[in-house]
């Protein structure tokens, strides 16, 4: 079950989720050849646009039964209102993932220090 809070929506040929999630940053770290520390983007490099943006919309076509392939999208890209709602939503879905880490880790360390107070 997916966490809703987490998504952010996009409309392209339809309303599609953009969303991050461990699949899609394993199979984009991969792909770009870079570990989850040094990802980065600057919005200069459209085909890496067009390859983060695949791979956060992989979840949303799955639910949808659709094969979407990396050489979509650049029409599905165009079907956005404008470059800077890719890049605003690209970097708010980002943010999402990353901040929800953020706070897992977080909850992860404070477990650990916990278990190690009762032993």
């Amino acid at each position: 079950m997916s966490d809703k809070n987490n998504v952010v929506m996009i409309e392209l040929d339809r309303p599609r989720e953009v969303r991050f999630g461990h699949k899609a940053l394993k199979r984009l770290t991969a792909d770009l050849g870079i570990d989850i520390n040094s990802f980065e983007f600057d919005g200069n490099d459209l085909e890496q646009i067009e390859k983060i943006m695949f791979y956060a919309l992989q979840s949303d076509a799955h639910k949808n039964n659709e094969q979407l392939k990396l050489e979509h999208m650049e029409d599905l890209l165009d079907q956005a209102p404008s470059y800077n709602e890719i890049i605003e939503k690209m970097s708010l879905a980002l943010e999402k993932a990353f901040g929800q880490f953020e706070v897992d880790q977080k909850n992860l360390i404070g477990v650990v220090e916990n278990s190690k107070k009762t032993n």
